[in-house]
């Protein structure tokens, strides 16, 4: 790309793209707007850099996190000045507490058209407060050339800060004065371009992710506490915990924590939004059943740990954080951020390391296996052959039967993403471990239910035929991300349940008092979702039957969006987990 010299802001756009082209920057996402104009002209003229243009800017935002949560490299959105960047902020906060690479690109009106009234100006300078790694605002363009040198120079620092050390948000204001269009400004250009050239301005730019991951990931053994070491290898009673993780290279990232598990002989309890549940022949000493077992007051305390790692975030389990708190074993957080991942105040240290760096320096001899390991085995095994019998039987609309279904049936490695609220806590429930390498997607970063649609397409877009997982609020709340259909690229089936409402609040004691509970909690919508699809133009089928829901997600199409609806009940389903899940812990009380 050469440097844009029809005006001012045209040259200084135009540094700025292609400094990030050449950094590795694949996609963009821009919303319309006019003070973000010379951005734009600069993206979609910039050759290898995907420009998508997307209406909502919340939606936009939320998209570019799904396509920076698969490809795991920063992903720039574009919008003009005004309200448009607020619109980010929920986007903006997921990513930060996900910590997915995004850089927002704010457009705004120079200092003088500033707190007089001009018109689409609000005060943008720190717009997200705290939650971005990095934030700035950018002189106004120039072409003087310590200026251009200025602007590729901060080019390169936003990416790196998206990237390192911990994934995150950049935001950038960058104000512009008219003219904004690609227009004659009166500027002499000649002197720069001479300049430019002389200095052979890009030369010493290069894809720095792999050489500074390098850097940042190379934690030598010498800090890594050998008193860790020698508690793990000497306790017999202890578990590993695979948390929440959407990991790049998830066999990888399994195979070391059974690498792990099977050294120091402990259970692993795995969170079905972990990627270990899919790689279940990488790990003989895999849990899925914890929550269940931990029901059972006199398994809960004969299962009591002395030592507990935890690798990345907990589980979202209530039953596996309320034992842990009861038990205060010893914790070891594993994970390379910097934030703290103990919400429970527990006796806990943070391993500031991957755990794949954790496998790679931990090298000791495997301990015997004990009888507190064999009890979780032999646990797990009845146990997940009661669940499994009883989803397997059960023939009348229950939303939760819905993901047991899905971990069976989806071709390997499809990306599969979970909306928040029940959806999650059913995966957790009832996910049975295969070998398939499904990779489920969530935004539990915020554990909010907005832009939940836009994410599971930017998931899906340029990508494997994916699927998503949702209830009908929380894909209510975001179909606005249906106007991306004509922009993107791939296929996204989405199973919906709909049991007109908020079904985890049927979960809550909220749900015994009537009035306010159906208005203000649980909100039914009423919405007839094959009226919405048609609006939108995406197919639309009602699900009446699990051989019908099977029958579809056999084989997934290759492009379009496709919602596949499956009406239940939400108060029956509430009924259902509340006897049935009792049921379950009192097929274990023998134990």
């Amino acid at each position: 790309m050469s440097i844009d010299l029809r005006n001012t802001n045209s040259a200084c756009a135009s540094i700025l793209v292609e400094t990030w082209r050449r950094l590795g920057l694949a996609t963009v996402v821009i919303c319309p707007g006019s003070r973000s104009t010379p951005l734009t002209i600069a993206f979609v003229q910039a050759s290898g850099i995907e420009a998508i243009s997307i209406l909502d800017e919340r939606s936009a935002a939320f998209f570019a996190l799904g396509i920076a949560k698969q490809t795991g490299n920063p992903v720039a959105v574009v919008v003009t000045s005004g309200t448009a960047g607020v619109n980010c902020y929920p986007a903006v906060v997921e990513a930060r507490e996900s910590r997915v690479p995004l850089m927002v690109l704010t457009a705004d009106r120079p200092p003088e058209l500033r707190h007089c009234h001009s018109g689409q100006t609000i005060d943008q300078l720190k717009l997200f407060g705290s939650y971005p790694n990095w934030q700035a605002e950018l002189a106004l363009p120039s072409l003087d050339i310590s200026t251009l040198r200025y602007l590729r120079q901060t080019a390169i620092y936003a990416w790196e800060r998206a990237l390192y050390p911990v994934p995150g948000v950049v935001h950038l204001n960058i104000p512009f004065r008219d003219p904004l269009a690609p227009i004659s400004d009166g500027s002499n250009f000649e002197s720069i371009a001479s300049q430019l050239e002389r200095e052979d301005f890009f030369a010493g730019i290069v894809k720095v992710s792999g050489a500074i991951a390098q850097l940042y990931a190379t934690t030598p053994e010498s800090r890594f506490p050998t008193p860790a070491l020698d508690e793990w290898m000497q306790t017999p009673k202890g578990i590993i915990i695979a948390g929440i993780a959407q990991p790049q290279n998830p066999r990888e990232y399994c195979g070391a924590i059974a690498q792990l598990a099977k050294t120091v002989k402990f259970p692993v309890l795995a969170e079905g939004l972990s990627p270990a549940r899919n790689y279940a022949e990488l790990n003989p000493y895999l849990i899925s059943t914890y929550d269940l077992i931990l029901r059972q007051p006199q398994l809960a305390e004969k299962l009591k740990p002395e030592v507990a790692i935890q690798i990345g975030e907990l589980p979202t389990s209530k039953e596996l954080r309320g034992w842990l708190d009861r038990a205060q074993p010893q914790r070891w957080v594993v994970d390379p951020g910097d934030q703290n991942l103990d919400p429970l105040h527990g006796k806990t240290t943070h391993l500031r390391i991957c755990v794949e760096q954790l496998a790679q320096i931990y090298s000791a001899e495997p301990k015997l296996p004990s009888d507190y390991l064999q009890l979780w085995c032999d646990l797990e095994a009845k146990v997940r052959g009661v669940v499994d019998r009883a989803i397997a039987n059960l023939n009348q609309p229950f939303e939760g039967k819905a993901a047991w279904i899905l971990s069976q049936i989806l071709s390997p490695g499809t990306p599969l993403f979970i909306a928040n609220s029940m959806p999650v806590r059913d995966v957790e429930f009832f996910w049975m471990p295969s070998n398939s390498g499904v990779r489920p997607f969530v935004n539990r970063g915020a554990n909010g239910i907005d832009g939940t649609l836009s994410t599971a397409l930017g998931i899906a877009h340029q990508n494997q035929s994916s699927v998503m997982l949702t209830g009908d609020l929380a894909l209510l709340h975001d179909t606005n991300g249906f106007l991306i259909g004509k922009k993107f690229k791939g296929h996204l089936t989405i199973v919906l349940i709909n049991n007109n409402g908020g079904g985890i609040f049927e979960m809550l004691p909220i749900s015994q008092f009537e009035p306010p509970f159906e208005e203000f909690f649980a909100t039914p919508q009423d919405i007839d979702f094959a009226c919405l699809c048609q609006t939108y133009g995406v197919e639309h089928e009602l699900i009446v039957t699990w051989e019908d829901l099977q029958q579809r997600l056999n084989s997934l199409p290759t492009s379009g969006i496709r919602v596949l609806e499956f009406k239940t009940n939400r108060k029956a389903d509430a009924r259902w987990r509340q006897e049935t899940l009792a049921k379950f812990v009192e097929g274990i009380g023998s134990w």
